[in-house]
C-alpha cells in the first residue's frame, strides 16, 4: 500500500483517511493493560501536517475475527487518538449485520471508526488498477502484479468467501423432505451466506471486466436490510430456490441467478427488450443473429404484452426457425428472456464439486457466451481500449 500509492488509497478513500503520504508498519507492539497488544498492521496517512491512522487485523483461510481483539485494538485506537480500526479476512460484510460486535464507550470525545475489507475486495482493486486503469510506475506496476499473484495463488488462503456454512447441508436435506419450516433460523444463516456469494462474484466479475458490476436488491428504499433477508429466508423455505440479481455496466439487462436446491439446478437469465420499430420477425431474425456463437442449449423465450406466455425453445432448435419466437396470436413482443441451465455443486466449499464453485462457472459461462454478445458497442469499445501511459 505505501509502495504503490494508487493502491494505497483506493482501500482506503472509502475509510475516510487523508489523500497523502502513505507509512505502514507491521506488528508494532503496543501498551495495553498488564500485556500488549500487537496488531498486525499500522497504516498512517499525512497531509498537510494532519494525520490519519489506522490499526489493521488480517485473517487468512477460514479463520474467524476474535471479537475480544478487535474490542482491544477499538480501546488502544481510542486511547491514542487513532481515527480506524480496519479487519481484513476471507469474509464478506453485509449491510446492517457487522462481522463483529464491539462495544463504544459514549463518554470518550473520540470516536474509532470500525472497518472492514475482504480479501475479494483487495484482488478486485489490484485487478482494476493492473488489468484496466493502469499504474504510472513501471516498478509500481510490477509489485502490484506480484501481490495479485500471490493473493490469487491456491496455497494463499487469501481467496475472500469460501463456505456456505454449517446450516447449508441441513437446510439443503430439509428442503429435500420438505421438514424446513418458516422461520428456521438455519434458513437466514444461508439467505446470509448467498448474499455474501453473490457480493463476491461481483467483485471477481467487475475485477475481470474493468466494469462495475453491483448486486441489485429489490426493496424500498431505507427497508431494514435484516427484514429483508428475514422474508427471503420464509422463501427458501416454502420454494426452495435461491434467488440474485446482479447489474453490469454496459448490459442491456439485468442477470438473474437462481439456484433450485429441490431440483439441483442453477439457472442464469436475462432479459432483454426487442428492438423499436421492426416487424415481429425481424426482431427475432435480429436477435438470432446476434447469438451466432451462443451455446445451441440456451433457452429462449418471447416476453409479450399481458400476462399470458410467448414462445419459447433452444438456440439449437431457432435457429434455422426464428419465425418460432413469433406468437401466433399476434401479440406484441416486448422482448426476450436469454437462460442457461448447470447441474449444481451439492457441497457447502468451493471444491471442485461445491455449490460456490458451480455459480461461479455458471456467471462466467453465460456472460462470456451470451451476455458479451448482447452488449452495446460503445460498452465493448470501453472495455477493450488500452489504459493510457
Amino acid at each position: 500500500m505505501a509502495q504503490v500509492p494508487e493502491f494505497g488509497r483506493r482501500l482506503t478513500a472509502g475509510f475516510g483517511a487523508l489523500a497523502g503520504r502513505m507509512e505502514t508498519y507491521t506488528e508494532v507492539s503496543l501498551p495495553h493493560g498488564e500485556s500488549p497488544r500487537r496488531p498486525d498492521g499500522i497504516v498512517r496517512v499525512e497531509r498537510a501536517g494532519k494525520l490519519w491512522t489506522a490499526l489493521v487485523e488480517t485473517k487468512t483461510n477460514g479463520n474467524a475475527l476474535k471479537p475480544d481483539q478487535v474490542q482491544a485494538y477499538m480501546d488502544i485506537a481510542a486511547r491514542r487518538g487513532y481515527e480506524a480500526v480496519i479487519t481484513l479476512s476471507n469474509d464478506v460484510v453485509l449491510d446492517g449485520s457487522p462481522l463483529v460486535d464491539v462495544r463504544i464507550d459514549g463518554r470518550r470525545k473520540h470516536k474509532v471508526a470500525l472497518w472492514h475489507l475482504s480479501w475479494a475486495e483487495v484482488v478486485h482493486q489490484a485487478q482494476m488498477l493492473i488489468r484496466h486503469e493502469g499504474v504510472g510506475n513501471a516498478a509500481h506496476a510490477w509489485l502490484l502484479q506480484e501481490l495479485l499473484h500471490y493473493l490469487q495463488h491456491e496455497n494463499s488462503g487469501c481467496h475472500g468467501f469460501q463456505n456456505m456454512g454449517a446450516a447449508w447441508v441441513p437446510v439443503r436435506r430439509g428442503i429435500d423432505d420438505e421438514t424446513l419450516c418458516r422461520g428456521d433460523h438455519r434458513a437466514l444463516e444461508v439467505i446470509e451466506n448467498w448474499e455474501r456469494l453473490v457480493r463476491q462474484v461481483c467483485l471477481r466479475l467487475g475485477g475481470e471486466l474493468g466494469q462495475k458490476v453491483l448486486p441489485v436488491q429489490r426493496s424500498r428504499r431505507g427497508a431494514d436490510p435484516r427484514a429483508r433477508r428475514t422474508e427471503l429466508a420464509d422463501q427458501l423455505c416454502e420454494q426452495g430456490r435461491l434467488i440474485a440479481e446482479i447489474r453490469i455496466e454496459g448490459t442491456p439487462g439485468v442477470l438473474g441467478i437462481a439456484a433450485d436446491l429441490r431440483t439441483g439446478k442453477l439457472r442464469t437469465s436475462i432479459e432483454v427488450p426487442a428492438p423499436e420499430g421492426a416487424y415481429p420477425l425481424s426482431r427475432a431474425k435480429r436477435l438470432i443473429r446476434r447469438l451466432s456463437e451462443a451455446p445451441a442449449d440456451l433457452h429462449i423465450e418471447t416476453l409479450v404484452d399481458g400476462a399470458g406466455a410467448g414462445p419459447r425453445g433452444t438456440l439449437e432448435r431457432l435457429r434455422p426457425e426464428p419465425a418460432d419466437l413469433v406468437a401466433k396470436d399476434g401479440a406484441q413482443i416486448t422482448g426476450f428472456r436469454l437462460s442457461l441451465f448447470k447441474g449444481m455443486g451439492h457441497g457447502r466449499g468451493s471444491a471442485e464439486t461445491g455449490f460456490i464453485r458451480s455459480v461461479d462457472e455458471a456467471v462466467d459461462r453465460f456472460h462470456a457466451q451470451v451476455v458479451a454478445h448482447l452488449e452495446t458497442p460503445a460498452s465493448r469499445r470501453t472495455r477493450t481500449e488500452e489504459p493510457a501511459d
